[in-house]
């Protein structure tokens, strides 16, 4: 242990060491991000080839994605203190303002409120998020191609939601462009507002955490300091896999 690592483990602040690269913790968020229409791809080609048996996956794909994620993210906040991405690119998830939380095993978990508000941004934002891309992708069709009949307060709801919907897209995706460009010049240690509304920062796993992991039984452990060269080469998958 360097004395820079030695004086932060007394004092129990995080070093710029601990800090992960913007580069590690936007590839955390696109792996996830590139699972999902994958995966989507797959149960549509199942759909097509036999409506009868697998067209219930294509129908209710969106909760079945969200219930399997929920079980995913829940097992990796419970053991590993991270996402399950995040946890793929060696990171924890630490209390953003408690510093007698910031030298907590990653193999404890978080705190139950910290988990709990964790599991929401993780799981039911992006879950709604994507309820409201496809609602707003449907009305838009039928403000389009369907005979426009006389204005009811619904109708005018519905055309106020078009309106606005693209501009508070805009805003979200701008919100998140923010914080990256904050977080690339060090003005603030979280990337995402998520994490920041999840009251959470995140930081590289450390060598206590590591081995602490080597001690849990059956479990396989990202190793401090490697870098993987193919998706299955990763420990968490591994895991996820067991």
């Amino acid at each position: 242990m360097n004395m820079a690592e030695h004086g932060a483990h007394l004092t129990g602040v995080f070093t710029d060491e601990d800090r992960p690269s913007i580069f590690e913790v936007v590839a955390q968020d696109n792996l996830m991000t590139a699972v999902r229409p994958a995966l989507q791809h797959a149960v549509k080609v199942l759909a097509e080839s036999n409506p009868a048996r697998y067209g219930f996956l294509w129908h209710w794909f969106d909760e079945i994605y969200a219930a399997l994620d929920l079980l995913l993210q829940h097992r990796y906040l419970s053991l590993t203190s991270g996402s399950f991405s995040e946890n793929f690119y060696g990171l924890k998830r630490v209390n953003a303002w408690n510093k007698k939380d910031l030298m907590r095993l990653a193999s404890k978990g978080l705190p139950s409120k910290l988990y709990w508000k964790s599991l929401f941004m993780l799981v039911m934002v992006p879950y709604l998020k994507t309820k409201l891309d496809r609602i707003f992708t449907q009305m838009r069709e039928e403000d389009d191609y369907y005979i426009h009949l006389p204005e009811s307060h619904w109708k005018r709801f519905c055309k106020a939601f078009l309106a606005a919907y693209p501009f508070v897209n805009m805003a979200w995706e701008g919100w998140f462009l923010t914080y990256q460009l904050l977080y690339i010049f060090k003005k603030t240690y979280h990337h995402s507002p998520l994490l920041l509304l999840a009251g959470v920062r995140l930081v590289n796993l450390r060598g206590e955490d590591i081995r602490a992991f080597d001690k849990m039984p059956s479990f396989v452990y990202p190793q401090q300091g490697r870098r993987f060269n193919t998706y299955f080469d990763s420990p968490a998958v591994t895991t996820a896999v067991i």
